[in-house]
């Protein structure tokens, strides 16, 4: 069985049973993929076995591939071109003519990032990025504008006002990054958001909505990041699972495990996994 995928922000790795050996014409589906949910109490025992390509899936069913590149060879990977987008499409001809939210995201303790999405799905992103506070900045007419606002941001910062009369919007002279780092939000699991500082960023910024979110975690120290497929789920934050393995908690970056066999067996009880000080105790 090998890990094809997963699922953000409900939490969920897809698995297939496809077997590389067998002879079918490419582009061929020949395995069925399984949803296991990734719900806090669920006991995951595996092992991870060698790691591939993870193929593609299409139409529900697994195309599976050989090739030694993980967690996808030059065929399979795909670059979604407007996240590099800055406002010059780069696609063959635009089709984001939707309405776009312009956001900032705060991840525990001080970090934070702009970004944008369709408006419709703007909870569902941030929850997907897995954030912990955010607003709403503005809604604009599609992609390319939002894209492009967004751009100036992470350059140069926000503009804010001031309540007096004859006051002007003036930039900050630093910008605001548009994307955090996985190893940065592991980081910040157990700790909360520097309210001082993420109400400093907004000071004299006007924003549509703003939002909190509680991914129930309930975690007194960091974990420890690893890749692993074996303890008890605690629970997903974006594409971070955390489970608790013989008294130490861990984070593992969903993504480092697409591509990988799944062998029966706890990963603890064949590899020598980091433990945290509190597993001593």
């Amino acid at each position: 069985m090998q890990v094809v995928g997963y699922e953000t922000p409900a939490g969920a790795l897809f698995v297939s049973d496809a077997d590389p050996a067998t002879d079918a014409p490419p582009g061929t589906p020949t395995g069925d993929v399984d949803r296991i949910a990734l719900d806090p109490g669920t006991d995951l025992s595996w092992r991870l076995g060698e790691r591939r390509c993870a193929g593609t899936v299409h139409e529900g069913g697994h195309v599976v591939c050989d090739a030694d590149d993980a967690p996808y060879c030059d065929d399979h990977r795909s670059t979604w071109v407007c996240a590099r987008c800055t406002g010059t499409c780069l696609k063959d001809e635009m089709d984001c003519f939707d309405d776009h939210a312009i956001y900032l995201a705060a991840f525990a303790p001080d970090t934070f990032k702009v970004g944008v999405t369709r408006e419709w799905r703007l909870e569902t992103r941030l929850r997907e990025q897995g954030a912990d506070r955010a607003v709403h900045l503005r809604t604009v007419d599609d992609g390319r504008i939002a894209r492009e606002i967004e751009s100036g941001i992470a350059a140069n910062g926000l503009d804010r006002h001031s309540d007096e009369p004859t006051a002007v919007a003036r930039p900050d002279t630093d910008g605001i990054p548009d994307r955090v780092r996985v190893p940065t939000k592991v980081a910040g699991l157990a700790a909360t958001v520097d309210e001082a500082a993420w109400d400093r960023l907004l000071d004299g910024v006007d924003y549509e909505a703003s939002f909190s979110f509680d991914y129930d975690l309930d975690l007194s120290e960091r974990p420890v990041a690893e890749t692993l497929a074996s303890g008890t789920v605690v629970g997903t934050k974006g594409r971070i699972l955390t489970v608790e393995n013989a008294g130490t908690t861990y984070a593992v970056d969903m993504r480092d495990l697409v591509g990988y066999e799944l062998l029966d067996g706890d990963d603890g009880e064949g590899r020598d996994l980091q433990s945290s000080l509190g597993a001593f105790g």
